[in-house]
């Protein structure tokens, strides 16, 4: 295939690509098929998306009947029983006092009507001035404006920076290598890191702000794990000025991090929770805000007939999606997903970690079925090591996932302790092969 291919790839060196372009027509299970029949086995579950593993019957099954019986319903003054039904099967695994969900279509929309339903909050309650919103640096919060300025990784930010949003500031992150170097889940170093939201509380009035957003474990930028004790003191200095807090579980609800919230993982209960991914196992595009029932009663204010959020999508709720996270919900219990992961989690921590002798290997990072491996940047050419790990895995029949020079891994909430010595066998070769 050629460069002047039609599509052009997101997220992807696209003249590079169309060289050697790495193409998909078949998942099944653990594993994809290429466009020339080769087997190669995740070891990304999709893009964080597919838990339960690519095409499971309950799922297809669940979205064939549903495009038979309703495919589309207007979301507008009008709704359809599976979205129903689906919110409340989301806010029965929520936190408690957090039952209220509104529905988008991706990660990146999830953050931005939190940020919106944040600061309506506010002006609802009459502190209207509450309107700054602070990220945190290597914060990934999706592609839309609103997530791109509270997000903290330069990169996605640079060529955009003249028109995202004004009065952002980000916290500094919480990784420091010369700390954290080889942390088995959660660092003991590093909770004072959370102190700096008080210095921009200072910086900036802490009236002012309306909310902090986070991922509870930064994901794209190349897995931070939260220092133990770090989110409970954002949550107490949200509390102590009255700022709300937002979890970006994009990446981590949903048994990536061995429970339905890492909220519950971690024991702490932020004001709203965004979602994705796996809310439909990746099958159907589909995102969700959770919010705590005092945030929506504030809003449900003045006449009943006068609509009390004016922001929604085209397709908030589509019934296909919402057939497709009942599905997927209902699997989780019955394949007990979220307690397999976490017996998984402790064989995918050994594994990983077990290329610390590796060559290029600076750092390795995990928290459940998430995790890291950072190289050694070549001199001059920041990302090219971990792309030619990854390509050479991929020619080795395993997917894995490079964020520059950290190789992330995220594999399958059932996935087996062969399949992951396979993942970890394969890098590990791929990385005495790259110089």
């Amino acid at each position: 295939m050629s460069h002047d291919q039609a599509f052009w790839l997101p997220f992807t060196a696209n003249r590079a690509f169309w060289k050697s372009p790495r193409v998909i027509n078949g998942a099944r299970g653990h594993y994809y098929t290429t466009d020339d029949g080769r087997q190669l086995l995740d070891g990304f579950s999709g893009l964080w998306t597919s838990g339960l593993g690519h095409c499971h019957p309950n799922i297809v099954a669940a979205v064939q009947e549903q495009v038979a019986t309703l495919d589309y319903a207007m979301g507008f003054q009008v709704t359809n029983d599976k979205a129903i039904a689906l919110a409340r099967e989301v806010a029965a695994l929520a936190p408690d006092g957090m039952n209220k969900v509104f529905f988008t279509n991706s990660g990146s929309e999830s953050v931005d009507t939190a940020l919106k339903i944040a600061l309506a909050y506010h002006r609802a309650r009459g502190e209207g001035q509450r309107t700054r919103l602070i990220g945190r640096e290597r914060g990934y919060h999706g592609v839309n404006f609103g997530g791109l300025s509270v997000g903290g990784i330069p990169g996605n930010r640079k060529v955009f920076s003249a028109a995202l949003l004004p009065g952002v500031d980000h916290i500094r992150h919480t990784h420091s290598l010369g700390d954290m170097a080889f942390s088995k889940g959660q660092p003991a170093w590093g909770a004072h890191l959370a102190d700096d939201l008080e210095r921009l509380a200072a910086l900036h009035d802490a009236s002012n702000i309306a909310a902090v957003i986070v991922e509870p474990v930064a994901g794209s930028t190349g897995i931070l794990v939260p220092p133990l004790g770090y989110l409970a003191r954002l949550r107490e200095i949200c509390d102590k000025y009255g700022i709300l807090l937002i979890f970006d579980e994009v990446i981590t609800a949903f048994g990536r991090v061995g429970a339905p919230f890492a909220a519950e993982r971690f024991g702490v209960t932020p004001d709203i929770i965004t979602t994705a991914k796996g809310l439909t196992n990746g099958v159907v595009p589909m995102g969700a805000v959770i919010v705590r029932d005092t945030i929506y009663e504030a809003l449900m204010q003045g006449p009943e007939h006068v609509v009390e959020l004016f922001h929604g999508y085209t397709y908030s709720g589509h019934p296909l999606a919402a057939a497709a996270g009942l599905a997927t919900l209902a699997t989780y219990r019955e394949e007990d997903s979220f307690a397999r992961a976490r017996v998984t989690e402790l064989v995918f921590e050994e594994m990983i970690h077990a290329l610390r002798d590796a060559p290029n290997v600076v750092d390795i990072r995990n928290c459940g079925l998430m995790g890291g491996v950072e190289l050694a940047p070549r001199a001059g050419a920041v990302g090219a090591r971990g792309f030619e790990v990854f390509l050479k895995c991929f020619e080795a029949g395993v997917v894995i996932r490079n964020g520059g020079d950290v190789l992330q891994f995220s594999p399958f909430l059932d996935s087996t302790p062969d399949e992951l010595g396979r993942i970890f066998d394969t890098v590990r070769q791929a990385l005495r092969s790259v110089a």
